[in-house]
């Protein structure tokens, strides 16, 4: 398992956002911090979580980390680069020691930990998760109409898992992202080789939960044949990788080690065709013992079986039965028409209304024979059978090292059969800080429109003039989606995917943040404005110059020129102090102006045809700001009467006319430019968990 320790100012949030990641569905957590009511009511706000007190005596580190030596059977744990996370440590120990408490042994299934750094990987906060629409719609809380669901067309469970942890974990290592696209690369080239994948994968199990299912004894015979049939593929796929030549590919090929021992050992012991209960389940000819106990059963069976026909010829009784049932066992009945022919020797046993019930001694022999034979097999059998269980465990590593192979292989082969689906081009990617996009589309809406072609738009975007991009238009035009659009293809590429554009040379992001919408927050008693306002100050204390900002109507949630004041304070905050790159849709117009005196600020507006009153969204992303704002034509669109349309127009004219609040562009410049302005540097205390 992985382990990971927060050394955030703020190490409440980052939590929140390492949930956001995971989604667990239980947090061990020592008792102390149970009374700590502002954290636990801040997670379970968040998440659908059962949180376990557990004594802090596991938590402490001289007891975790003997745990973990005793667990591993090692002398130190410097091999898994722990040592230099005293808190990971002692949470790893805790955890090693709950599950040894709650499994009742030991959990042989977990052979690795692995330090999880925090700085490897894109920070995505649950805002940006949420708002992005990575894993979840905005509408349902479903995958429909996500990003997970347009780019996952795996072929397993580990695969599609393994995907997800990818699309919430986008690395910041360029070595790394570059390694699986040149994997991505090659497979999307060799369509032969990447079905032959396809069809292998899709006869593979899902060996990564079998194996500890397994480990639990939580198992039945179907995984165990499962695991059999996977092993065997193994093989092809290293024969199918043996002549690949990227880097990520022929690691995962040395990873597919095969286990002949244990194919082999669960074809000699588990016939192929089992029940579904834990009998006969053993091949003849693995056991001697068993193999004479199935022998005499059948004796004794065949004894009985014949015993009906035989004593009908004896008495001259055609409708005896030798029957069985759980309270009598093996019986002989007779109607009670025929009892005058029953022999002496016939142990009377029941009476029914129509018929008796008798037993003979030698009946009992055979029975006894039988039964108590039957009852060995069975022991035997689970005895066997729980041994070749434990010769798997053993085999734990080697096996999850395979499934983490097969997963692997599986997203880079689902990759290059999404990006050949999609048309998606290799970005190229820099340590710099600039994005340049040609014709890039958002990869979700381009799937759901299909009676339009999706309209491509450029970006460019970097750290000097073009890091304040201005973007207006009226409602329904596409700002919202062209500002996800960039974030997604950013994202994309840092997974290690192929993206939804022409062409692209992306700059590293090591943080994406998103301010898109809000509704009220009942059950914090938070409002629109708000929840709008925390989100913008979370971007504001924590983004940095190689991240990317998404601000989408900043400031809307109250009065006009308490917004208007607001969204002009954070676009200088961001130009001027952080610096990084930003996408700022607005319906302040007013707010065009700040290239007059921002130089990295450029407009861009998306272009509107207007004809005959009515307007027609054109979705390209054009330079400069837009001339109008278009509410009143959208209102149309959206089905107001025609009546009340008409009189918003008459009322639009007459403001615009009369309104002497209404100050020009070259005027609101000139205003603000008189009002003193100092950089406030960012000053967030640290705090920690324990403080909260």
């Amino acid at each position: 398992f992985y382990c990971m320790q927060v050394k955030d100012e703020d190490p409440v949030s980052r939590l929140i956002m390492e949930f956001s990641r995971f989604n667990p569905r239980e947090c061990l957590i020592p008792q102390f911090l149970m009374k700590n009511e502002e954290l636990i009511s801040n997670l379970r706000q968040n998440f659908e979580i059962t949180f376990s007190p557990y004594d802090e005596f596991y938590f402490s580190y001289d007891h975790a980390k003997q745990t973990l030596l005793d667990h591993f059977q090692v002398l130190s744990l410097s091999a898994f680069g722990i040592e230099e996370s005293p808190l990971a440590l002692q949470a790893s120990g805790a955890i090693v020691s709950y599950l040894q408490e709650t499994q009742r042994g030991p959990v042989q299934n977990i052979q690795q930990l692995k330090t999880y750094h925090l700085d490897d990987y894109m920070y995505l906060d649950a805002a940006s998760i949420r708002n992005l629409e990575l894993i979840k719609n905005m509408r349902d809380g479903s995958s429909k109409g996500t990003l997970l669901e347009v780019i996952s067309h795996t072929n397993t469970s580990m695969g599609r898992r393994l995907l997800q942890n990818w699309l919430l974990h986008p690395l910041q290592n360029l070595n790394e992202i570059n390694k699986r696209l040149d994997g991505v690369q090659e497979l999307k080239g060799n369509t032969i080789l990447r079905a032959d994948i396809n069809e292998l994968l899709t006869q593979t199990a899902d060996i990564e939960r079998l194996i500890s299912r397994i480990n639990y004894k939580r198992t039945n015979i179907k995984d165990v044949l499962g695991l059999k049939e996977t092993l065997q593929l193994v093989p092809k796929f290293s024969e199918l990788l043996g002549s690949t030549g990227s880097t990520i590919l022929n690691e995962i090929k040395s990873s597919l080690t095969g286990l002949p021992s244990i194919v082999q050992l669960i074809e000699d012991a588990i016939i192929s065709d089992p029940p579904e209960k834990i009998s006969q389940i053993i091949k003849a000819g693995y056991n001697e013992e068993l193999d004479r106990l199935r022998a005499s059963v059948k004796e004794g069976k065949k004894y009985i079986a014949d015993l009906e026909a035989k004593e009908q010829r004896r008495t001259g009784i055609k409708s005896l039965k030798v029957r069985y049932n759980k309270v009598f066992g093996y019986y002989i009945e007779v109607t009670k028409s025929n009892l005058k022919l029953v022999p002496k020797e016939y142990i009377r046993k029941q009476t029914l209304v129509n018929a008796e019930r008798f037993i003979t001694p030698e009946l009992k022999d055979y029975e006894a024979m039988v039964l108590t034979n039957q009852d060995q097999i069975d022991e035997l059998e689970k005895q066997l059978f729980d041994e070749v269980l434990e010769q798997i465990c053993q085999k734990t590593k080697e096996i999850q090292t395979i499934a983490s192979a097969l997963a692997r292989l599986d997203v880079l082969a689902n990759f290059a059969e999404i990006a050949q689906k999609n048309n998606y081009t290799c970005p190229e990617m820099t340590n710099d800080l600039s994005i340049e996009i040609q014709e890039g589309r958002h990869p979700v809406i381009e799937q759901i429109v299909i009676n339009e072609p999706f309209i491509p738009n450029d970006a460019n975007l970097d750290c000097n003039e073009n890091r304040l991009l201005i973007i207006t238009g009226p409602n329904m035009a596409g700002k919202s989606t062209y500002l996800r659009q960039i974030a997604l293809i950013c994202l994309l590429a840092q997974i290690g995917s192929f993206i939804p554009a022409k062409k692209a040379k992306l700059g590293m992001v090591d943080r994406i943040f998103t301010r898109i919408g809000a509704v009220d927050d009942l059950t914090r008693r938070q409002s629109t404005f708000m929840v709008e306002m925390i989100e913008t100050a979370t971007i504001l204390n924590q983004a940095t110059q190689k991240s990317l900002i998404i601000l989408d109507e900043i400031g809307r949630g109250t009065a006009t020129f308490d917004g208007l004041s607001i969204a002009w304070a954070v676009a200088e905050y961001i130009h001027d102090n952080i610096g990084a790159k930003t996408l700022f849709a607005t319906h302040y117009h007013e707010l065009t102006e700040l290239v007059n005196f921002l130089p990295g600020t450029k407009n861009y507006n998306i272009a509107v045809a207007e004809s005959h009153g009515k307007i027609h969204f054109l979705r390209k992303v054009m330079p400069g700001p837009t001339s109008k704002s278009y509410g009143i034509q959208v209102a149309k669109l959206a089905g107001l009467p025609n009546s009340v349309t008409e009189r918003a127009n008459d009322i639009l004219t007459q403001i615009e006319r009369q309104s002497q609040l209404q100050l020009s562009g070259e005027k609101i410049t000139r205003e603000i430019k008189k009002i003193p302005k100092e950089k406030t540097k960012k000053s967030v205390k640290q705090k920690t968990l324990l403080e909260m």
